[in-house]
C-alpha cells in the first residue's frame, strides 16, 4: 500500500514545526466519522475542513470557509492527506515552515457518508457551529466546490451588503444639544471617512464618495484576520500621524492619491484605522438599533490591532470632551445621541461635529496666475460652494497654506479641466475675475477661515488640501 502520509511529511521538518508529524507505518484505525475545520491564519487566512477516512484526515483548503447558504458554493482546494493526531491540533507553525502561522480549532463534529467517489463527496456534518449535508465536488484538479444542501443555517440571514453610504454629521456648538445624558462624544479625528466590508479573509474600502481604496490602503487588510469568520461592515476614519504622534492631514494627503503605494511610503507614512461604528454583522443589519448598542456591539468584536483600533467615548459630558480634544490638538468632537438609528448618505442632527476651527469644503472652479516665486503658476484658487440647489456659488479665493508640492499638483490636475466660461452662477467680482484660468467644478478641497463675510465670502482662508474621497455635490456651507 503507498503511504498516505509521505507529501505530508515531505514538507515538514519534525525538528521545526509543533505539528504531530508520525513516522512511517501502518496507518491507526478510528471510527471513520470524526470531522475538523481548522481556522489557518497562514499567508492568506483560510479553513481547513477534514474528514477521518482510510487511517487520514482526507483535507480541503476553503478561502471562505464552509458555506451557510445553498445559494452560495465555496471553493475548496483539495490539499495533502493529514494523520489523524492534527484532529487535535492547534497552535503557532513557525514562519518559514509550509503553512506558516496560527491555527485554532474552529469546530469538530462527527459526519456521515452518503456518498464517497474520487470526484464526488456527500457528507452529514453535526458539529457545534455546523450541521448539516453537504457536498463537495470536483472541478478541475484539486479545485473542488462545497456545498450546502440543506436550507439555509438562518433563512433570515442578509447577504453583505455591497454599499453602505456613510451617516454625515452636521455643524454645531455644545449650545446646541439639549440634555447631556442623552449625548456622547466621540473625538473628531483629522483624516478622510472609510466604511468596509469584510468577509471571510476578503477586504473591501470604499471612501466617502464610494470609491474603492482598498488598494491605497493595504494596511487595513489585516482586518481580514482579526475578524475570522466574523463577516462585518465598519464605519470609521483613516488617519496618519506626523512627528508628534497627533493626526495630520498633511500626512495622510500623501498617502491619498496614491492608489498602490510603494513600499518606501508605507514605511514612512503609515495610516491607521479608527473605528467607531458597525452598521451589519453576520447576516443581520443593524441600522436601525441605537446608537449605543452598535457600539457595544463593536466593542465586542475586540478590535485592537496594529492598525486599527476602537476610540473611547465621553458620555455626556461635552465640555470635558471638547477640552480633551484641544488638549490633543485634535480638530474638536463628534457629538452623537446615544438613542438615534444610522441613517446611510444623511446629514443628520442626531450627529453634531463641534469643531475649534472654522473649516470648510470647497469646489475649485478657476485659479489665478502667481507672481514673485509663484510666478508661471498658481497664484490662488477661485473656489465654490453649492446652494441648496446645486447652483455653485462663489466663496471667494485661497492663496495660502499651499506647498510647493501641492501646487505642483493641483496644477497638473487643473489644467485638464480647463473652459472658457466660469463655472459660478453667481457673478466673480470684476478684480478677481481678471486674468482668471476657469476649471470644470469636479476638484473638492477644504480651507480652514476666520468667518462668513455678509456677501457669502471666506475670510482669510487658508488651504488644507484635496477632498478625493468627496464629491462636488456632497459640499454644504458649514452653518
Amino acid at each position: 500500500m503507498p503511504d498516505r502520509l509521505s507529501t505530508y511529511r515531505r514538507k515538514r521538518d519534525v525538528h521545526r514545526t509543533p505539528e504531530p508529524v508520525p513516522p512511517e507505518g501502518p496507518l491507526p484505525r478510528g471510527d471513520e466519522d470524526t470531522f475538523v475545520i481548522q481556522e489557518h491564519h497562514a499567508r492568506r487566512l483560510h479553513w481547513d475542513f477534514r474528514l477521518e477516512r482510510g487511517g487520514v484526515l482526507v483535507s480541503w483548503a476553503l478561502p471562505k470557509g464552509v458555506p451557510d447558504d445553498p445559494a452560495r458554493n465555496h471553493l475548496a482546494v483539495h490539499t495533502e492527506d493529514h494523520p489523524l493526531e492534527y484532529a487535535q491540533f492547534a497552535g503557532d507553525i513557525p514562519a518559514g515552515e509550509y503553512g506558516g502561522g496560527q491555527v485554532s480549532i474552529w469546530d469538530r463534529g462527527r459526519y456521515t457518508v452518503e456518498k464517497w467517489t474520487d470526484d464526488e463527496v456527500k457528507v452529514v456534518l453535526s458539529g457545534v457551529r455546523v450541521q448539516g449535508r453537504y457536498v463537495l465536488f470536483r472541478t478541475r484538479g484539486d479545485d473542488w466546490m462545497i456545498h450546502r444542501m440543506d436550507p439555509p443555517v438562518d433563512p433570515t440571514a442578509e447577504p453583505i451588503p455591497e454599499l453602505v453610504r456613510p451617516m454625515l454629521a452636521t455643524a454645531g456648538s455644545l449650545a446646541d444639544l439639549a440634555d447631556d445624558d442623552r449625548w456622547a462624544f466621540e473625538m473628531k479625528w483629522d483624516g478622510i471617512r472609510a466604511v468596509t466590508y469584510v468577509d471571510r479573509g476578503t477586504v473591501r474600502v470604499l471612501s466617502r464618495n464610494d470609491r474603492d481604496v482598498t488598494a491605497t490602503y493595504p494596511e487595513l487588510r489585516g482586518l481580514a484576520e482579526a475578524l475570522g469568520a466574523t463577516r462585518a461592515v465598519l464605519d470609521g476614519e483613516v488617519i496618519a500621524v506626523d512627528e508628534t504622534g497627533r493626526p495630520s492631514f498633511g500626512h495622510l494627503q500623501q498617502r491619498m492619491h496614491v492608489v498602490r503605494p510603494p513600499r518606501a511610503l508605507l514605511d514612512r507614512v503609515p495610516v491607521s484605522y479608527l473605528l467607531f461604528d458597525l452598521v451589519w454583522l453576520d447576516g443581520r443589519p443593524l441600522l436601525d438599533l441605537a446608537w449605543q448598542e452598535r457600539r457595544a456591539l463593536l466593542a465586542e468584536l475586540g478590535l485592537e490591532g496594529p492598525r486599527w483600533q476602537v476610540p473611547p467615548v465621553f458620555a455626556g459630558d461635552g465640555p470635558a470632551a471638547l477640552r480633551s480634544s484641544r488638549v490633543l490638538a485634535l480638530e474638536g468632537v463628534l457629538a452623537k445621541r446615544v438613542d438615534a438609528p444610522y441613517e446611510p448618505g444623511r446629514r443628520a442632527r442626531s450627529w453634531v461635529k463641534v469643531k475649534h476651527e472654522r473649516m470648510q469644503e470647497v469646489v475649485i472652479g478657476g485659479w489665478k496666475p502667481g507672481g514673485g516665486r509663484r510666478t508661471g503658476g498658481i497664484g490662488s484658487l477661485l473656489l465654490g460652494v453649492p446652494d441648496e440647489s446645486g447652483r455653485l456659488l462663489y466663496a471667494g479665493h485661497v492663496g495660502t497654506g499651499f506647498t510647493h508640492k501641492m501646487l505642483d499638483d493641483l496644477a497638473a490636475r487643473l489644467r485638464r479641466l480647463s473652459r472658457k466660461t466660469p463655472p459660478f452662477g453667481d457673478e466673480v467680482p470684476r478684480p478677481h475675475a481678471r486674468d482668471a484660468h476657469w476649471v470644470t467644478p469636479r476638484l473638492v478641497g477644504e480651507v480652514v477661515f476666520a468667518e462668513w463675510t455678509r456677501d457669502g465670502r471666506l475670510r482669510h482662508p487658508s488651504w488644507r488640501g484635496l477632498r478625493p474621497d468627496k464629491l462636488p455635490g456632497d459640499v454644504r456651507r458649514e452653518s
